[in-house]
């Protein structure tokens, strides 16, 4: 058996992402503006007796923990990024960032959903112009997040990658996702609210307010949804069915036909890089190195190991 390990050493770098700098600086600023807003909404809440105002407050809080969750997911990454434990770097701290706050959406779904039925059931009265005014303020404030959250990741991949959506997205920042995730659902639901509370005002439609909130749940859920299942296929190492796997594939199938291809493991290790180890079987005799060579025109495989087993014709490995 012959193993090569990418750049031909045993001992080599792990750090395989390069991370996001900018999106965390940018997180950041979004949960300074969060937290202002937070705090004003709260004590305003609370000077003026204002339940709208205080709950929307509590509400905005969520969202704050949940910002805060992906700076320190993108701290974390790169702080223990040269720590020799990580065997293939800690870009999935990133991940599992991404994970947790997909989480956090699916419960503010479920407490949207709550209270909006329970409003539907036992209305209530409403003071829309102030009503109206918090979900204004509101809106901005998340706009101006979303703005600040949007993906500035310069992505560098090949030019055919931009014909295939699924690759393409496996090139996104998903901590950043789920950060800006959470400020657009907000500003949905508050442009949901707007136009509720507009209808309650001037044609009395006060139903319209629960209603728009069990929309605004079922959108929320559905984000959290998508992004539940782009960050759970990474935590979980389900990418198997990657275009860069069928890359792989076609060039062991250059090979000649007395080389095998017996077992074959790809993981993504950062944003659109991956790990690779692949297992032949040959009778003849056949070089790891140039097979590494091969392979390193792709440049989403920022980490390749090659074994190859001798057998004889009979089959004797």
């Amino acid at each position: 058996m012959q193993a090569i390990t990418s750049g031909g050493k045993l001992c080599h770098h792990h750090v395989f992402d390069e991370g996001n700098p900018l999106a965390e600086k940018n997180t950041r600023w979004a949960i300074v503006l969060t937290a202002i807003t937070m705090v004003a909404e709260i004590a305003g809440g609370w000077y003026f007796n204002s339940m709208a105002l205080l709950a929307d407050g509590w509400h905005m809080s969520s969202h704050a923990l949940a910002l805060g969750l992906s700076a320190l997911a993108y701290g974390a990454a790169r702080r223990f990024a040269h720590d020799a434990r990580f065997a293939f770097g800690t870009w999935k701290i990133e991940i599992l960032g991404g994970y947790t706050s997909a989480i956090f959406l699916v419960a503010i779904a479920g407490l949207m959903l709550f209270q909006s039925v329970e409003r539907l059931i036992s209305p209530s009265d409403i003071h829309y112009d102030e009503a109206i005014a918090i979900a204004v303020i509101g809106l901005l404030v998340n706009l101006a997040c979303a703005w600040l959250l949007r993906d500035t990741h310069q992505h560098h991949h090949h030019a055919e990658d931009h014909t295939n959506h699924h690759d393409h997205a496996h090139h996104h920042d998903l901590n950043l996702r789920s950060a800006y995730i959470h400020v657009i659902t907000d500003a949905a639901t508050s442009a949901l609210a707007i136009i509720a509370l507009f209808g309650g005002k001037f044609w009395g439609a006060a139903w319209l307010d629960p209603a728009m909130g069990i929309i605004g749940a079922i959108l929320v859920a559905v984000w959290a949804y998508g992004l539940l299942r782009d960050t759970g296929r990474v935590l979980l190492d389900a990418e198997m069915d990657a275009p860069v796997v069928a890359e792989v594939r076609e060039v062991i199938g250059e090979l000649p036909e007395s080389a095998e291809l017996t077992d074959l493991h790809i993981w993504r290790v950062g944003r659109g890089k991956y790990a690779c180890i692949l297992s032949l079987t040959a009778s003849e005799e056949i070089d790891a190195e140039a097979i590494r060579q091969r392979l390193s025109i792709h440049e989403e495989l920022a980490h390749v190991t090659v074994e190859i087993n001798r057998h004889k014709e009979t089959g004797a490995t």
